[in-house]
């Protein structure tokens, strides 16, 4: 690692986030969409899913509302790579002595900023609909950091195709998927209401253990194992994604 790294990164995502607030209608598209899902979702349907235990719906999908929260602004750092890519800033960036993973970092950097501002609009709306926690400054804690995780991970996914992409569309369309995931999770109904192949795949796939341990943490409940499995999600994605997106950006710039 360079030892400019730090100090380039630091000017870089600074020139980044300049960006971003010139350009604030990107956080407030990242959250329009999930706002009106939760809106649908809680005052439309709501009335008709029966979740049991007491607990009001807007609490019960909360958590896989934020995760679709961060699907979708990942969206973005794709797209801001890829018109990086494209107007030769990276190439400029090459002819100066600056760490060359910098400039990724910076990008990945500002992708979790955006999206924790576009998580806290979401838990404010979501608040006004009713959603209430009791869960004490650990809990809470806890799950500031499983969604940094998260967010990390998607956005170093994020970085493969924005790096790879041939046109703007390829390079964001990937995350059609990745929101599309809590649907087939615990996120909205619980598993065992689902068809047995449907419920096998809900009940392993990375989404529902992250929902739960989140539900969980928010309802002031036992965990269990679901955070350790929310957690060896989060944190195998991330590194197997950082892996190919450091291969795919040394290709990209050799």
């Amino acid at each position: 690692m360079s030892k400019h790294f730090f100090g380039d990164t630091a000017v870089l995502l600074g020139r980044s986030l300049r960006h971003i607030t010139r350009s604030p209608d990107t956080i407030i598209t990242t959250a329009i969409m999930p706002i009106a899902m939760m809106l649908m979702f809680v005052y439309v349907f709501g009335g008709a899913i029966n979740i049991g235990s007491g607990t009001s719906y807007v609490n019960y999908m909360l958590p896989g509302i934020l995760l679709i929260t961060v699907a979708s602004g990942i969206a973005y750092t794709a797209y801001r790579l890829f018109m990086d890519m494209q107007g030769g800033i990276f190439e400029r960036f090459q002819s100066m002595p600056t760490a060359r993973s910098s400039v990724l970092w910076a990008h990945v950097l500002t992708s979790l900023v955006a999206n924790l501002v576009s998580l806290v609009v979401v838990m404010l709306v979501a608040l006004l609909m009713g959603f209430r926690s009791s869960a004490g400054v650990p809990a809470w804690l806890s799950v500031a950091g499983i969604l940094i995780l998260f967010t990390l991970a998607l956005t170093w996914i994020a970085v493969i195709p924005g790096l790879s992409a041939k046109t703007m569309e390829g390079a964001s369309a990937f995350s059609y998927p990745l929101i599309f995931l809590p649907f087939l999770s615990s996120a909205f109904v619980p598993t065992d209401t689902m068809p047995t192949v449907l419920r096998v795949f809900a009940d392993n796939q990375p989404v529902t253990s992250i929902v739960n341990a989140v539900r969980a943490l928010f309802a002031e409940q036992p965990v269990g194992n679901d955070i350790w499995i929310a957690l060896g999600w989060c944190v195998g994605i991330l590194v197997v994604a950082y892996a190919f997106a450091m291969n795919a950006y040394r290709r990209k710039i050799s």
